[in-house]
């Protein structure tokens, strides 16, 4: 597997290297990934993707935003899921073999990574990089408490979603989650000042195995996607996700309508492909 050459040279991970954030300073790297930087220097990235999909069945429509190798400092990588646009190895693999990171998944995340792509023989990837994670852990990372919580995507084996807690602010990260009865729960127990929900549209997808047109809904409408900021108690909603595919994209700017009658998410946080937003 080859990972495009970025069109954008290096200055998006030479960005993050050089910041120095008052809190955190959080990173749009485009379709699901994000770059959290905290004010002791801790770097986490979460579901980076520098693949252009698998033409033409699913076609990338925005910039690679840098090449992997350019990543100087991260601590951990961190997989919701198990799917392409989430696990890759040509994407994140060079991230752990020039940064010493360790990559923390699910088990069929991590069967991926093991297996499936054999990160360990492709490049320089020791096991010892790889941590399992499951619905309830806590982990210490940095300055950063990593809390794994429940997601519901009906397209994933074994989907998580991502609590970061810091002294700055609580992150949220649901993966591809739709609304979870679990959500209810967690807007009780954290207060979640930033959370990421990934939204799109319906599209005509071919069928692998047909290569036929398929109605395909991978992503939350804009109906879900509030029912989902509003069970997690979002103060701000960040919607991902709705730039990446051909036929799936959407614009997020409705959204504004349709959260008008809702006290959460109290507001919408909108950015674009290498856009920092701070916790």
């Amino acid at each position: 597997m080859s990972t495009p050459t970025s069109d954008w040279g290096d200055w998006l991970p030479n960005a993050i290297a050089d910041a120095e954030p008052d809190g955190v300073a959080i990173w749009y790297l485009g379709c699901n990934g994000f770059a959290l930087k905290g004010s002791e220097g801790t770097t986490l990235f979460i579901d980076p993707y520098l693949g252009i999909g698998r033409p033409p069945r699913t076609v990338r429509m925005i910039p690679v935003p840098f090449d992997p190798e350019d990543v100087t400092e991260a601590d951990a990588v961190l997989a919701t899921h198990e799917h392409l646009d989430h696990v890759h190895g040509p994407s994140q693999a060079p991230i752990l073999e020039s940064t010493g990171a360790t990559l923390y998944a699910p088990d069929d995340s991590l069967a991926v990574a093991r297996e499936e792509e054999a990160w360990t023989d492709g490049w320089d990837v020791t096991d010892e990089q790889f941590e399992e994670v499951t619905e309830g852990d806590t982990l210490e990372i940095g300055e950063f408490t990593l809390h794994v919580e429940e997601a519901h995507d009906p397209d994933a084996t074994h989907p998580v979603s991502y609590v970061i807690e810091h002294d700055a602010g609580t992150f949220f990260h649901g993966g591809d989650t739709k609304p979870s009865d679990a959500f209810a729960r967690i807007g009780e127990e954290y207060d979640i000042d930033l959370g990421v929900l990934a939204f799109g549209t319906v599209g005509l997808i071919a069928d692998k195995e047909t290569g036929e047109g398929q109605r395909t809904v991978w992503y939350n409408d804009e109906n879900q996607i509030v029912e989902c900021a509003h069970d997690l108690q979002l103060d701000r909603l960040l919607p991902s996700h709705w730039d990446m595919w051909r036929g799936l994209t959407s614009d997020p700017k409705v959204l504004h309508h349709h959260t008008k009658s809702f006290p959460y998410p109290e507001r919408l946080e909108l950015v674009e492909i290498g856009d920092r937003v701070e916790l």
